[in-house]
């Protein structure tokens, strides 16, 4: 009972850090129809700038202004360099974030160097939040879930139940009647880019204290990013929050468990010598197979529902 306990905490609170990261991807995609091949390198630019502000002012006071930085950065790339190449189609759209991706990491390596930075836990987050049975579930994990929740509510809030909220979900669907009303559409799809960027760079600015703030993060979580968005469906938001808590608690529970497939089979009365045939396989741990699972839910969700949990298109 502990053990499936703890493992289901740590793996929502992962999981909500991947929709903290995956929502903006999925914001930004659900607006405008851009596939920001980019996104990753936003969470990675959150933590950097979280790092160098927090040296300065504190971490508390660059958990706002880390997104904000990299919000407005967002903002400045749709401006000038996005809105340029968004007239010719989603094929440049994704050359030109995918150049971009490797120009912000050759960037971070010029301004901060190769190595990991000591991005570290503040002194108020670090230790044990509660302790359930004989295990302590860390305050800086508890703190992640109540931003990644205190995130989702502004966002829905925002699209909902404010005027602004309610221009961009017209701007998505009747462009020429919102500008007709007086609003500039250019500058609302400049906005709603850089706020997703924004929420990658708020995933940053945790996830890069939580976890090792490198020039290779991005790299790190950037495939996963998009699995999370196709999984729940592209332009949902509540598919990309239901496919971040399937993914992050499914590799939680498989990291923790030292199942395989011989195992299984021993207690079934078969037994798996080094003379069955591809006896390697059947002696693989669920653990080492782990950080494929999220690709294999992909390729079977692509298999047998292109759309995703959520989605309402397939293309």
């Amino acid at each position: 009972m502990e053990f499936f306990l703890i493992s289901l905490l740590n793996g929502v609170s992962y999981g909500l850090l991947l929709f903290m990261l995956s929502s903006g991807l999925t914001l930004i995609f659900s607006m405008m129809g851009v596939l920001n091949f980019a996104h990753a390198s936003f969470y990675m630019l959150g933590a950097y700038f979280a790092y160098s502000v927090g040296l300065k002012v504190g971490f508390f006071p660059a958990l706002i202004l880390g997104p904000v930085l990299v919000g407005l950065l967002g903002a400045f790339v749709e401006r000038f360099g996005l809105r340029s190449v968004h007239r010719y189609g989603h094929v440049p759209e994704l050359l030109f974030t995918f150049g971009l991706a490797y120009l912000i990491e050759e960037s971070v390596k010029v301004v901060w160097g190769l190595a990991a930075v000591p991005y570290r836990v503040p002194a108020i987050l670090d230790g044990p939040l509660f302790t359930l049975y004989s295990t302590s579930f860390p305050k800086l994990r508890g703190f992640m879930m109540l931003v990644a929740v205190v995130m989702l509510l502004s966002v829905y809030l925002l699209l909902t139940r404010t005027r602004i909220g309610l221009v961009i979900q017209a701007a998505l669907t009747h462009p020429q009647t919102v500008e007709s009303l007086g609003h500039n559409v250019p500058r609302v799809f400049m906005l709603v880019f850089g706020g997703g960027c924004a929420l990658a760079g708020l995933a940053g600015v945790i996830g890069g204290v939580a976890f090792v703030t490198e020039p290779s993060m991005a790299a790190s979580v950037g495939p996963i990013v998009f699995v999370v968005a196709v999984v729940g469906g592209m332009g949902s938001l509540a598919g990309a929050f239901l496919a971040s808590l399937l993914i992050g608690v499914i590799q939680t529970f498989a990291v923790a468990v030292d199942w395989s497939l011989a195992g299984m089979l021993g207690t079934l009365g078969i037994t798996v010598t080094e003379q069955t045939p591809l006896y390697s396989l059947w002696k693989l741990q669920l653990a080492q197979v782990a950080p494929v699972l999220p690709y294999l839910l992909l390729v079977l969700m692509l298999i047998f529902r292109p759309k995703g949990l959520l989605g309402t298109r397939a293309d």
